[in-house]
């Protein structure tokens, strides 16, 4: 099991290097340009301050049954051998209220190739059309359709699951209720970047998200108030991970940046994970913001560089 021990320098002013000062001014100039994220979802013809991914030209789509008759569409990202020995279940980001399958084709592609996973990442509804837990039903019937084929459709047994922001957001709840309804407790590894785990408001996301590196404190308020409008609900275990039962649950890493709203709730949860009996590890980068591992910042290459080496060793043993 890990030890919780955290170095109070990651967290102080000289940690953040001059290069990534430089690239963190570059880009709340840019932000102060354009639209918020939430803004640009209510009209997609706002400018963005990131450039369009291109898509892979491996990825193929299909639907997966769910419960009530409907279907959940998955996005397949094979691996650049062509021989998948498993998957990795993705959920995207984007606040619950944005965002596809489709946008993170580069970095699906990365892990695909970096573990020999399959990726399969998940189209889940969007708030506020389909408020929680839409979201949640979606991703879980994607891992509940996966933990039965994994091996028929994959060539192999070794499962992982994960995401970025909203993604780490659902990748919890997922795990407990494939734990709690479905008796399956199979995923090796649980990738967690960055998420939301207290709809609530930990306070990080308060005094961090007012200086609006990427997303701000009144960008997750919008975000809150689209899939989650009973604000009785908001501690919901099953909506916010922080209060969840955590037994049983794989190894986790989580990572995040010390300009992160979401910096406590890495934090707080990697505590919990590990108070549950869990083997987790915790990567902090100094002065990284929301999202920075997919943005081209200076952290990213190392930040990638151990998910894919932690993917590979658990899904390996």
């Amino acid at each position: 099991m890990s030890p919780i021990s955290l170095d109070p320098k990651l967290f102080r002013p000289d940690a953040v290097t001059p290069e990534v000062r430089a690239f963190n001014d570059a880009f709340l100039k840019r932000m102060a340009e354009t639209p918020s994220p939430t803004a640009r979802s209510r009209d997609e013809s706002a400018p963005s301050a990131f450039p369009a991914v291109p898509q892979s030209p491996r990825a193929r789509v299909r639907r997966i049954p769910a419960a009530g008759g409907r279907e959940v569409e998955v996005r397949i990202v094979p691996p650049a051998s062509g021989s998948p020995r498993g998957a990795y279940l993705h959920f995207h980001g984007g606040g619950l209220v944005f965002g596809s399958a489709d946008q993170d084709d580069a970095v699906l592609e990365r892990i695909a190739n970096a573990t020999g996973l399959a990726v399969v990442s998940v189209e889940y509804r969007l708030a506020p059309a389909h408020p929680y837990p839409a979201a949640w039903d979606d991703c879980e019937a994607a891992a509940a359709w996966l933990a039965k084929n994994v091996q028929a459709e994959f060539g192999g047994s070794a499962l992982a699951i994960g995401g970025e922001s909203a993604g780490a957001t659902l990748a919890v709840p997922v795990l407990v209720r494939m734990r709690d309804k479905h008796g399956f407790t199979g995923f090796h590894a649980a990738n967690l970047s960055y998420g939301n785990y207290d709809t609530s408001m930990t306070p990080s996301q308060i005094w961090i998200g007012a200086h609006r590196y990427l997303i701000g404190t009144e960008d997750i308020r919008q975000c809150s108030n689209a899939y989650a409008p009973d604000v009785t609900q908001r501690r919901n275990p099953d909506m916010s991970a922080l209060y969840a039962q955590l037994s049983r649950m794989p190894p986790a890493l989580f990572s995040v940046g010390t300009l992160d709203p979401f910096l406590d709730d890495s934090l707080f949860l990697h505590a919990r994970w590990i108070a549950a009996g869990n083997d987790a590890e915790l990567a902090v980068y100094p002065g990284a913001p929301h999202g920075f591992n997919i943005i081209g910042h200076p952290h990213a290459p190392a930040a990638n560089a151990r998910i894919d080496a932690f993917l590979n060793a658990r899904t390996r043993r």
